[in-house]
């Protein structure tokens, strides 16, 4: 090979060599991240379904809470989040509710906030003072397409009922509510959010297709699953991943054992800390590395 001689080729050429250089370990790490991850990495659309546990009014003021966290980050991501099925109580919490989340990168920044979630917090309705524990519980499904999900019409069992709304009272006089049973499966969804009978029942599809294809992908991918024990645990959504501690404005990840003190800023939606944190944990265990390292 003949050695450049000329002062400015050689340096032309080293400022080239550095520039590939720092290039080199991103974009390993962003083919690493595709092999790896599959469709996660790129899919966009997530059903978010948060629950309210143990803990009465409490639990379903705190899952009243985490949806308008993630609505937050959501408003930040510069995603899009759309109200599929709600159940509010009488005092503005909610014992379930359903969204759809769409953007990029959606999916794969919010796959691990999947399982309960418990709060510790001096509830409003308390009058001595004393610190309650509740909990929620979260399960983030990705969104399916019909081509990833086929239902044939026989699989399906539709039922039609009076939607109601806090305290059980009914909120309209036709029965547009929507109940569906995808009889293979006995998986059961409902959406009474809309007036329309139409629209539930295609929100209610929606609800249905992602459920069923998170069982899937999750008997699929039951070897890697075991592999990643210590990231997602058993997959139960009542497992314990979180607690949020007001009184001392910590929230604490048992998973990866990161705790942030500052509980305020996450609630307001800036969860860019902690999933950062979760992915990389993730990253490393995928790639055979040590998570902790």
């Amino acid at each position: 090979i003949e050695e450049e001689s000329d002062e400015d080729s050689r340096a032309y050429a080293q400022e080239e060599l550095e520039s590939l250089q720092a290039e080199r370990v991103p974009k390993l790490s962003a083919l690493e991240d595709l092999v790896s991850t599959g469709d996660a990495v790129s899919r966009g659309s997530l059903i978010m379904e948060i629950r309210a546990g143990t803990g009465g009014d409490e639990a379903a003021l705190f899952a009243r809470d985490l949806f308008e966290m993630y609505q937050r980050l959501v408003e930040r991501r510069g995603w899009k989040a759309e109200l599929i099925d709600s159940s509010p109580t009488e005092l503005g919490g909610f014992k379930d509710i359903t969204i759809s989340i769409s953007g990029e990168d959606a999916f794969l920044q919010l796959q691990f906030e999947s399982g309960g979630h418990r709060v510790q917090r001096v509830p409003e309705t308390e009058t001595q003072g004393r610190i309650h524990t509740s909990a929620a519980t979260v399960a983030v499904l990705p969104e399916a397409t019909e081509v990833e999900i086929e239902i044939g019409p026989d699989d399906l069992r539709v039922d039609t009922f009076f939607a109601s709304g806090p305290g059980g009272q009914k909120v309209n006089k036709t029965a547009s509510a929507i109940r569906i049973t995808h009889l293979p499966t006995n998986t059961v969804v409902q959406c009474q959010d809309e007036k329309s009978q139409h629209k539930n029942r295609a929100k209610a599809l929606r609800v249905l297709r992602s459920r069923l294809l998170e069982a899937q992908q999750q008997k699929a991918h039951q070897e890697r699953a075991d592999q990643r024990r210590s990231l997602i645990g058993t997959g139960d959504r009542s497992q314990r991943i979180r607690t949020y501690n007001f009184p001392q404005n910590r929230l604490t990840d048992h998973r990866i054992g990161l705790t942030l003190y500052k509980l305020d800023q996450i609630m307001q939606g800036q969860l860019d800390e902690m999933v950062d944190a979760l992915l990389e944990h993730d990253r490393q265990e995928r790639l055979g590395g040590d998570p902790n390292a």
